[in-house]
C-alpha cells in the first residue's frame, strides 16, 4: 500500500520546509528503527514539494490536502479524517500546532464568519484540472501558479520552475549555407 502525507508549509527561509522534512524523516525512521528494532529506510523517494502563489492556490491547496481523505475513500467527510485542519479552520476546533495562513483569517471579521466562510469552500469539489495541476506542480517540484509567478521563482531560483518541453531540441538548419544550428 502507497500512503501519502500532505503538508502545507509557509516559511520565513526559503530553506526551512526542506530542513524540516529532512530532520523529521531522520528522527522518524530512529524512532521506527529502534522501536521494532529494524533497520534501513523508510521511504523510497525524497519529499515532493512546490512552491505556491498564495493569492490564487493556497486554499485550493488546502482543499486539496483536506479532501484527499474523502477522494481516498477514507471517510466521508473531511471532518472526519483525525490529521485534518478541517476541524481547526471550519469548525473552531483549537490546534497549538499550527498557525492560520492570512489568507483564512481574511475569510472573515471573526472566528465565526471565518469558519462558515471555509466551510462554505467545501460545498463544491475541486476542479479536476485544477486537482490535476497541484498534482504536476508538486510532482514535478514545479512552481504553482499563473504565469507571472512561475516567471518570478524563475528568475529567484535560477532554474526552470515549470515543466518544460521532453526530449532533445530540434536542430534547425540554417538555408544558405546548409549549417545546422540547434539549441
Amino acid at each position: 500500500m502507497t500512503s501519502h502525507v500532505h503538508v502545507l508549509i509557509s516559511a520565513p527561509q526559503p530553506d526551512a520546509p526542506g530542513a524540516l522534512m529532512k530532520a523529521l524523516g531522520q528522527r522518524y525512521v530512529q524512532y521506527i528503527n529502534r522501536t521494532y528494532r529494524r533497520s534501513g529506510t523508510l521511504w523510497e523517494g525524497r519529499f515532493r514539494s512546490c512552491l505556491t502563489q498564495e493569492e490564487s492556490y493556497l486554499l485550493a491547496c488546502q482543499r486539496y490536502i483536506e479532501m484527499n481523505p474523502v477522494r481516498a475513500d477514507m471517510v466521508a467527510h473531511p471532518a472526519e479524517y483525525r490529521w485534518s485542519r478541517y476541524g481547526g479552520n471550519a469548525q473552531g476546533d483549537p490546534d497549538a500546532l499550527l498557525k492560520p495562513q492570512s489568507l483564512y483569517l481574511a475569510l472573515g471579521t471573526d472566528a465565526a464568519s471565518r469558519e462558515a466562510a471555509y466551510r462554505e469552500l467545501f460545498r463544491y469539489e475541486l476542479e479536476p484540472g485544477l486537482v490535476d495541476e497541484i498534482r504536476r506542480a508538486t510532482n514535478g517540484n514545479y512552481a504553482l501558479g499563473n504565469a507571472a509567478f512561475a516567471a518570478q521563482v524563475t528568475c529567484g531560483l535560477g532554474r526552470r520552475a515549470g515543466s518544460g518541453k521532453s526530449g532533445r531540441p530540434r536542430r534547425i538548419e540554417k538555408p544558405e549555407s546548409g549549417e545546422l544550428f540547434g539549441g
